[in-house]
């Protein structure tokens, strides 16, 4: 059905004619949409905000009396005017595939492609799903689906089926026309039978496989292929031209849609509020009062540390999450041409930074003060910017996994790659200068390593005051914040080369994970070879997806 649809991202030849013409694949996507078989929907979201945010995001140039008479007719027509107001996570199997309907009619795309439309639902919603599709052929659409084992009610409503065995058609005309043609091969069907298990049957092979070679070979008799001419490819011309949204206004109404799914999002937000508040309680009370302590020096640097691994691990979690569940809902609505996906990754990229400079405030705030670091404001800003990088750095090595990996492997990969980046920040700590330089190379290019530079220079860089050294402790060394510099062996790092190799790394992983996510939606032919290799050797070793 993807490859019937211009939609699949798998690399696959062949020849596809509409009306005896060459298919045009740009000009197919625009004039049909693809409605997958599982329900994705927007969380969070009214019937009725969907149905508008799908109107804002495929039509262009028109008033918004004009689209709100245009929602109310479609939310009429599939019987969902009842639950405008009910959130899409509250509807009924049934409901919820009318409404991945009605998402993909306000575009009046006159040919409709659905993968298995009543699978998962009871037989009278199957039904009504049914009924549905049929009066939407009577308004001059064109439907085209799958369908698995349908009863003999919903079987009998189709005007034409096409049934495949082993890749091979066996059977493509009226449903009518089934039983006499299976009668005109051999077989008799047998009286009150349904005709669709019994042609299912045939193309198991229950009555052997001879009988699906004749009816494969009685298929093309009737219906001979005829090869489609190269040069016909470039004559199929369309005068229809399909205004398209801008790319500024798909942003606004992405970046609207996502700040509305935060907001209702509460039990989430407060989840993760509580989580920040908690760590803040657990590493202030472990490190108290240490920051202007000159003998308690090498806690601090574990305080630093403590807080770069926080931040590396709680704001790559949640992306590790819930991005591969966000990339599906990405490929329905990109393949069907709602949107570009640089507007929608410049949204969900600006929509998250203030919730992640909210969060990690609640966490730096108290362990900052509880912890009795500087008040001094550059020291402050320094320490602050320097973990905020951090956080959008593990945010965006979240992203990057999860734009290739599905949610069981990205919680595995996480965690794995993040192991290393950890290790090899920490080597050399005191003795940089003695290491060699392929070491010092890998060091750097953790950037965990910088963030713990950033912080400690933020720290007892820049001339600051001695530190306070207890009368109890007779030999205080690191009383001089020069010396706790000089024994780290970064007593000429410059803070701002860190901020800025920070910046370098963050604007490399969100570039990667935007090019990995278009490879996920549109490969090119390196990543369709990687995708080959990967299913060989996934169907090899029988690792299920």
């Amino acid at each position: 059905m993807k490859n019937l649809s211009s939609r699949s991202a798998d690399s696959v030849t062949g020849h596809i004619s509409i009306n005896g013409q060459t298919r045009d694949e740009d000009y197919l996507k625009k004039m049909s949409c693809y409605i997958m078989q599982e329900d994705l929907l927007q969380p969070w979201l009214t019937v009725q905000e969907a149905m508008q945010f799908a109107v804002d995001l495929k039509l262009d140039n028109i008033s918004q009396k004009a689209k709100s008479i245009a929602i109310d007719e479609i939310l009429n027509i599939l019987r969902l005017r009842h639950a405008k107001d009910t959130t899409t996570e509250c509807l009924s199997g049934g409901e919820r595939k009318r409404l991945s309907i009605a998402l993909e009619l306000v575009s009046n795309p006159p040919i409709v492609f659905l993968d298995e439309p009543t699978t998962g639902l009871d037989e009278i919603s199957a039904a009504q799903c049914t009924d549905l599709l049929k009066s939407l052929v009577r308004l001059g659409r064109t439907i085209i689906c799958s369908l698995h084992t349908p009863s003999a009610s919903i079987f009998a409503k189709f005007d034409h089926i096409y049934v495949i065995a082993a890749g091979q058609c066996i059977y493509r005309s009226t449903v009518h026309n089934l039983v006499p043609f299976v009668r005109q091969i051999g077989i008799e069907c047998p009286k009150h039978y349904n005709p669709a298990d019994f042609v299912i049957e045939i193309s198991a092979g229950e009555y052997g496989s001879e009988w699906i070679s004749r009816m494969i070979n009685a298929v093309d008799a009737e219906f001979p292929i005829v090869p489609v001419s190269r040069r016909t490819r470039f004559e199929f011309q369309y005068k229809t031209k399909i205004s398209k949204v801008p790319w500024f206004k798909q942003f606004v109404v992405l970046s609207r849609r996502m700040l509305l799914q935060l907001r209702r999002n509460k039990s989430y937000m407060y989840l993760k509020i509580s989580l920040y508040i908690f760590l803040g309680f657990v590493v202030g009370s472990l490190f108290l009062n240490i920051g202007n302590d000159g003998s308690k020096t090498l806690s601090n640097f574990t305080f630093c540390f403590a807080c770069l691994i926080i931040l590396l691990y709680v704001p790559m979690s949640p992306v590790l999450m819930h991005f591969p569940s966000e990339v599906q809902l990405v490929k329905r609505e990109y393949f069907n041409m709602w949107y570009d996906l640089s507007p929608y990754y410049c949204a969900f990229t600006i929509v998250n930074i203030p919730g992640q400079i909210l969060l990690s405030s609640i966490y730096l705030l108290m362990v900052y003060v509880i912890t009795n670091q500087p008040l001094e404001l550059s020291r402050c800003a320094m320490f602050f910017s320097t973990c905020f990088m951090c956080a959008f750095i593990a945010e965006s090595m979240a992203l990057v996994i999860a734009s290739t990996l599905n949610v069981v492997n990205c919680t595995f990969v996480g965690p794995v790659i993040s192991t290393p980046l950890v290790l090899v920040a920490i080597q050399g700590i005191g003795e940089t200068e003695s290491l060699s330089i392929y070491r010092k190379l890998i060091m750097y290019l953790s950037y965990i390593r910088y963030g713990i530079e950033g912080l400690l220079v933020a720290l007892y860089g820049y001339n600051r005051e001695k530190l306070y050294c207890p009368p109890t402790e007779i030999f205080c060394p690191f009383g001089t914040p020069r010396q706790v510099l000089r024994t780290m062996q970064m007593e000429h790092v410059v803070f701002w080369v860190d901020i800025i190799a920070l910046i370098i790394i963050l604007i490399c992983l969100r570039a990667l994970s935007y090019y990995l996510l278009r490879q996920r939606l549109k490969p090119n032919k390196m990543f369709q070879a990687l995708h080959l290799i990967g299913r060989i050797i996934k169907n090899h070793l029988n690792i299920d997806n």
